[in-house]
């Protein structure tokens, strides 16, 4: 049974030993507030530069491989013509790139992203592109995509239930 707390809290003194530094001082002093507001600014900043980078390459068609990729080798920035999926970094030109895989990390599960089983079919989500098996995918009332159960929410509103994908659903 655990000890009871103390029912006399004026008996103990309200001086403990408290350890405040530099990034207490910067988050939480007299000028914490400016320097969380510089914070934030520099990092929109780089965030938005980054996806103008990446999206003006994109629509303009100045990224296009002219030579087609061996099998096995890993799709770089300057050769790939869609939106950079999963971890992305900021560089330090202002860039957004795709993360490198830690030396030892174990690769992304072959299964489905949903149940995490891996026998079966799957096939890819239409609205985030991960592999699910049929069993934890869902057709959208609205615009008859198939979607992972993640993507997808179901409106209780109407008389019959129906299940609306991310894109249908706002």
């Amino acid at each position: 049974m655990p000890k009871r707390a103390c029912p006399f809290p004026e008996t103990f003194s309200s001086q403990y030993k408290i350890h405040i530094g530099q990034q207490e001082l910067n988050n939480y002093g007299v000028f914490g507030h400016k320097h969380r507001q510089e914070i934030y600014e520099k990092t929109k900043g780089l965030l938005f530069t980054g996806a103008k980078a990446v999206m003006g390459k994109i629509w303009t068609g100045e990224e296009k491989c002219t030579n087609p990729r061996p099998p096995g080798q890993v799709e770089t920035p300057a050769c790939s013509q869609t939106l950079l999926k999963g971890q992305t970094l900021i560089g330090h030109d202002g860039r957004l790139t795709k993360a490198n895989v830690a030396p030892g990390a174990l690769p992304a599960p072959a299964g489905c992203c949903v149940c995490q089983r891996s026998q079966g079919s799957r096939a890819p989500c239409s609205q985030c592109d991960r592999p699910a098996c049929s069993s934890c995918t869902r057709q959208c009332s609205s615009c008859s995509s198939h979607c992972c159960s993640f993507c997808t929410i179901i409106d209780y509103s109407r008389r019959y239930d129906e299940v609306l994908c991310c894109s249908c659903s706002g």
